[in-house]
């Protein structure tokens, strides 16, 4: 069963979070390139929690006094989930904790309705607001999860040689927990439930913060990097009828492998701007070779599933 129509009480707000470059270049001479407005928004009465874990008795005061709390059930892909209903939360007026009540086994599974609204594009709805201003939306809806997902466990205690990032910021990046946004994997679009029912985890709160732990030498590269593959159009596809291979999330996840596994003295000694730009476009292309782009938290995830000849075909 689907569980809708659950978020249409009107006293329910809508909580946002700016994200994309907007929210990741902090060089003040970089906002007027930024692209596109990116804002993530969660509904103060839904929460997500991973499976089996227990319903949480205190909240953020952002969040509304009636909760609907899905636990999140992993797919066959990795980074991929669904929501199942479990508890209903009540907050007492005496303490302002939070009161379960254990769902009986209704199946009641959350649509990602991202193929529902006109001028969706993945999980973002595209709003243009180019009559306002130079920048246009895209509003992305989400679950919010306090929680630091199991999938990436690893990822706070893996091995790190070169001091990135510091712990404080591991610290900050983990308490965060995450969210999850509406969209099937590409592969799954043809299949009934899973083009409903299927979500992704989204890491758009841990890669702000650690993108603004940059130094600013990381934050150019960065910048310089995503000017290039869009004056490039390789982040188009050749018919816009489905998402270029290329993204700029490939550059965001170039560049967070790079500045964990690369020292400082690799970005700072003998500052070249173009050898550092063109050694992580020889990474990215052998990336494409091997058709692998590892996730940057999730492991035995790969977000570039397509072959080199589609890329080819699409940028010829």
């Amino acid at each position: 069963m689907a569980a809708a129509g659950l978020a249409d009480d009107r006293e329910t707000k809508a909580i946002p979070l700016t994200t994309g470059s907007v929210a990741e270049f902090y060089i003040e001479p970089m906002l007027p390139y930024v692209g596109d407005i990116d804002v993530m928004f969660h509904w103060d009465t839904w929460l997500a929690i991973p499976r089996g874990h227990p319903p949480p008795r205190q909240l953020p005061a952002e969040f509304h006094n009636y909760i609907y709390v899905y636990e999140i059930i992993d797919s066959h892909l990795p980074c991929y989930v669904s929501f199942e209903l479990r508890y209903l939360l009540t907050q007492r007026n005496d303490d302002g904790k939070y009161e379960y009540l254990t769902v009986p086994g209704w199946r009641l599974y959350l649509s990602n309705g991202s193929y529902e609204v006109k001028n969706a594009h993945g999980p973002a709805v595209f709003t243009d607001q180019s009559h306002a201003s130079l920048l246009s939306i895209d509003l992305v809806r989400s679950v919010r999860c306090l929680s630091w997902p199991p999938q990436a466990a690893d990822w706070p205690i893996r091995r790190r040689n070169y001091g990135w990032p510091d712990s404080a910021t591991l610290d900050r990046v983990v308490s965060n927990g995450c969210d999850v946004v509406g969209v099937a994997h590409r592969r799954c679009r043809q299949d009934e439930w899973m083009s409903r029912y299927q979500h992704r985890l989204s890491f758009s709160r841990a890669e702000i913060e650690l993108i603004n732990s940059w130094m600013p030498i990381q934050q150019v590269t960065y910048h310089v990097l995503r000017f290039y593959v869009k004056t490039e159009r390789l982040t188009e596809s050749a018919d816009n009828s489905e998402p270029a291979i290329i993204s700029n999330y490939h550059i965001k996840t170039l560049m967070l492998w790079a500045c964990e596994l690369k020292p400082r003295s690799w970005w700072t000694e003998n500052l070249n701007l173009v050898r550092i730009c063109v050694e992580l476009l020889h990474t990215l292309s052998v990336w494409l070779i091997d058709t692998r782009c590892p996730h940057y938290f999730v492991n035995n995830c790969n977000v570039l599933d397509k072959p080199l000849s589609a890329v080819r075909s699409q940028v010829n």
